[in-house]
């Protein structure tokens, strides 16, 4: 059996066949037959050995009925095996039991997991029931006819799936290899839509804007298709098409005889369809076309064939997609490639513009060489406005005699195509110049570009700089041929950097000369810087940077001497011409361009000494040889106090720029001169403050010791009388000699103080260092400070660190500060706490700190600020009540600064103030 299962692959009769012989000869059956179950009923497959008459009515009738074959129903009913040992017994009407003469039968049934897909049947024509192992080895084969009938379904859907694979494979191929060849991808689908569903005819329509024109065709004559083309369907569910169209999905008509929506009778009569598909072709749920597949004859298409039809309609999708994908990559692929020419024109134009600073020619070439090879131009000319007057500036390719014309006869007034672009300042674009009216009016510059240069279409640009015409752009066709948008843009594009290009000329060239003019300028103040007092050195450079920089042949300065003008520095003049006008004072008046310009006070501008009626001064006009004269006075408070004048030996009149930077070198030169009356008025009050220091410090010397004798004596005296009250019989007068001898010490204080003072200011207080011991020094001090402590119930305190070594400063200077700072503190404070801290520091160097602390009065911000200044108190208020002269804190700032230190204050007003006193260890005294 399996050989046999094995030999036929695809084939089940010859199974079935082996299966009866061996199920009757091994059974020992009279004969038997194999049914297969379709839907609810039995159908004969195979017979073996059965009797003539009853093979003859199955095979006239293969599907035995229900009511005669009840048996064999049953089977049907219970998935059960029937075994009947005589069937006259049982049911005599049985056709098998009268027809062939069966007595005993055994059906099996054929099951596919609980689904009855057929039965075995063996009979005997006698009664003698089948024993087990019979029974056994015919369910044996019924299992075996199962398998070979599901091999037999799987090898048909395996043959008919490899079909379809190779048929798409087939199209697969084709579209790779014709990948943008959308007509031999079409052709392909259609053919194998037909061959493989056993269709008749196939058409695709693709959709082109609103309308679905036929795409590919199979199985259609010429007159079939010219009625498709002809006859193009609208888009409703009146046929195959259109119905597929408007639902978006897949329709199955299997007869369109039947159908009651269908209304194409076309279809029927010339084309011959009976049956058809229609299946959309969707991207992104739209749909971009249909598939159509027909029969000629009423027979449905099998779910499988839709589903076949469905796979080539994707494929139908992808290949449109992909030729619509290449159409936009070739479509972008030419916009690049023209962008990047472009781009490569235009980087090739900035360039040449980043290389030729300040050229225009170079650059207006290579704008117009890259302008007529892109937009395939045959020529081109650029044109640069001067007035009213248009003047060929470059030109690329254009004719010889054409040329040569324009730059002989610039374009004047110009009407036609290129004053309408002077008019409108757009875009002018012209066909065909022939057909165009200035031609027919003979318009002289279009007639010469048509008989010169064989001019037909051309493109003129204006050069616009916000909104001026500075110029245009202009390309020519010896052919009738438009330029496309793209070329016009490029144009636009050109004529824009032209316009860029030469505003950065202008630029450059501005700041060209303003460079050499602030660099003259600063050359100027340099020597001004160099020579400031050096009034001649200064004028003279002046004088010849402006002869050189404003391009003046001769230039000359005139200055104050002993209140009187004279012409001063000069450039360029004849030895002879100087010697003339130097000796000759200059006076106010219009008969020459500087007297004039002293009369008016501003700037005086000749063009012409020969032309202007009021200039005199002929003999110096003859010896100097000038004519344009441009005269700038030299103003100060906006009195002239002198001239500079330029002049050119012929007619050429100066610039605004040019009389700007004149201008400026006059109130240079007047800013030289009034520096140098300033510095001579200032040397003069140095000499005179000089000598009245000298007279002061020699007057404080002798009145410092004209008073110094006769107060020591008082000072003396009284101290002796108060001391020896009982001898000299005075006690009765004690109060008084006190306070004589008091007054007397105060003034003592006041006059060194004023002394020190002075001789600080004079730079003659000599400072004597020397090694101090800081411990023996602050012992001294505070010996002395402390009867000033006791007067007003002070507590005087020291906090000092220990060994604190030698300083090197002046002893007695540095007493003196410490005093006065202790005695100020004793004296803004009562009953309370007075403290001298010291201690070494370092920040790089090492520092003494001495500071006097107390719980005096305190000051205000504002009254700090001027605590350290010469005859300064804190506020008058505080004068009156405690006294002082204000010297003190002054000096002793002064001194400590003179030692290389300084002192600072910090205070709160009630809360006390803090002195401190820094210094370095070192010598760094001046």
């Amino acid at each position: 059996m399996l050989k046999v299962i094995s030999g036929s692959p695809g084939e089940l009769e010859p199974v079935f066949k082996a299966m009866l012989e061996n199920a009757v000869r091994i059974c020992e059956a009279s004969f038997g037959n194999l049914l297969l179950y379709e839907g609810d009923v039995f159908r004969h497959v195979a017979l073996h050995n059965a009797p003539k008459s009853w093979a003859a009515d199955s095979e006239r009738d293969p599907v035995p009925p229900r009511r005669s074959a009840r048996i064999l129903y049953r089977v049907a009913d219970t998935r059960q095996v029937a075994h009947v040992a005589d069937i006259a017994a049982e049911n005599p009407d049985e056709p098998i039991a009268k027809i062939a003469g069966a007595r005993t039968l055994l059906i099996v049934p054929m099951l596919k997991e609980n689904d009855l897909i057929g039965a075995i049947a063996i009979y005997r024509q006698e009664v003698r029931p089948f024993n087990d192992k019979q029974i056994d080895l015919v369910k044996n084969f019924a299992a075996q006819a199962v398998i070979a009938i599901e091999n037999m379904r799987l090898l048909n859907e395996l043959r008919e799936s490899l079909q379809q694979q190779t048929a798409t494979a087939d199209v697969l191929k084709v579209i790779s290899r014709s990948t943008f060849d959308l007509q031999a991808v079409l052709d392909t689908l259609a053919d194998s839509a037909v061959r493989l569903c056993d269709a008749d005819q196939a058409v695709i329509r693709r959709r082109v804007g609103d309308a679905y024109p036929v795409a590919a065709t199979h199985g259609l004559s010429q007159q079939q298709r010219d009625y498709l083309e002809r006859n193009s369907p609208k888009p409703d569910r009146g046929s195959i098409f259109g119905r597929a169209l408007c639902d978006g999905r897949t329709v199955h008509i299997p007869d369109i005889v039947a159908d009651r929506e269908f209304n194409r009778p076309g279809a029927a009569t010339v084309l011959g369809l009976r049956a058809g598909v229609g299946v959309p072709l969707l991207r992104e749920g739209i749909v971009v076309g249909v598939l159509v597949v027909g029969r000629i004859e009423r027979r449905p298409f099998s779910p499988k064939q839709i589903e076949l039809l469905e796979t080539f309609a994707d494929q139908a999708v992808i290949a449109i997609e992909n030729v619509r994908l290449f159409d936009e990559v070739q479509a972008r692929t030419r916009e690049l490639s023209e962008s990047l020419e472009q781009q490569t024109a235009t980087a090739e134009v900035l360039r040449v513009i980043s290389n030729s600073p300040g050229e225009l020619e170079p650059v207006f070439q290579t704008m117009l060489a890259n302008a007529v090879r892109i937009c395939e131009a045959t020529f081109g000319n650029m044109y640069l406005r001067d007035g009213e007057v248009f003047r060929i500036a470059a030109a690329h390719n254009t004719p010889t005699p054409l040329l040569e014309h324009r730059r002989r006869v610039p374009l004047q007034r110009p009407t036609s195509a290129f004053g309408r672009m002077v008019r409108t300042k757009e875009v002018v674009h012209v066909a065909d110049v022939l057909a165009d009216p200035a031609y027919a009016e003979r318009e002289p510059e279009v007639v010469t570009g048509v008989e010169l240069g064989g001019i037909r279409t051309l493109l003129i640009v204006p050069m616009l700089k916000e909104k001026d015409l500075i110029g245009a752009l202009t390309i020519y066709r010896q052919e009738v041929r438009p330029f496309n948008d793209k070329q016009i843009e490029l144009v636009k594009n050109f004529a824009n950097q032209a316009v860029i290009a030469i505003e950065n000329t202008r630029l450059l060239t501005e700041l060209r000369e303003s460079l050499q003019q602030q660099t003259a300028t600063a050359d100027v103040l340099k020597v001004i810087s160099r020579s400031t007092f050096d009034l001649r050195s200064v004028l003279q450079t002046l004088v010849e940077s402006a002869g050189r920089l404003c391009e003046a042949d001769f230039a000359m300065i005139t200055r104050q001497k002993d209140g009187v003008l004279f012409f001063a520095e000069a450039y360029g003049y004849s030895p002879e011409f100087i010697e003339y006008v130097r000796a000759l004072p200059v006076e106010r008046g219009r008969g020459t361009a500087t007297g004039r310009a002293l009369l008016e006070g501003r700037v005086i501008h000749v063009a012409d000494v020969l032309a202007d009626p009021d200039y005199t001064w002929a003999e110096a006009q003859r010896l100097g040889g000038y004519r344009t004269v441009l005269g700038v006075p030299m103003l100060r408070e906006g009195i002239a106090m002198g001239v500079l004048t330029l002049t050119r030996s012929e007619v050429r009149p100066f610039t605004d720029k040019q009389i700007e930077l004149v201008s400026t070198f006059a109130d240079q030169a007047a800013i030289a001169i009034e520096n140098v009356r300033l510095f001579d008025e200032i040397q003069d009050k140095s000499r005179q403050l000089e000598l009245a220091s000298e007279h002061k410090s020699q007057f404080l010397a002798s009145m410092s010791h004209e008073l110094r004798t006769p107060l020591n004596a008082i000072i003396g005296l009284t101290e002796m009388m108060v001391s020896n009250a009982a001898r000299f019989g005075t006690e009765k007068a004690l109060e008084p000699l006190r306070r004589v001898n008091a007054a007397g010490t105060h003034l003592l204080s006041l006059i060194n103080e004023i002394l020190d003072l002075s001789k600080i200011e004079a730079g003659k207080l000599e400072l004597n260092p020397e090694a101090v011991n800081l411990t023996r020094l602050i012992d001294e001090v505070i010996g002395t400070a402390g009867q000033l402590a006791e007067k007003n119930k002070n507590r005087l305190i020291v906090e000092a660190q220990e060994n604190l070594g030698a300083l090197t400063a002046d002893s007695m200077r540095l007493k003196q500060i410490l005093l006065n700072l202790l005695s100020n503190a004793c004296k803004f404070t009562k009953e309370g706490e007075v403290a001298l801290w010291v201690r070494k520091v370092a920040d790089g160097r090492e520092w003494v700190e001495l500071a006097v602390a107390d719980t005096g009065i305190g000051m205000t911000t504002e009254q700090q600020a001027k605590l350290f200044q010469d005859f300064t108190q804190a506020d008058s208020l505080t004068a009156r009540r405690y006294g002082g002269t204000g010297l003190g804190l002054a000096i002793t700032r002064k001194l400590a600064r003179k030692m290389g230190g300084d002192v600072t204050v910090t205070s709160e007003p009630g809360k006390g103030s803090v002195f401190t006193v820094r210094l370095p260890v070192g010598t760094d005294m001046h």
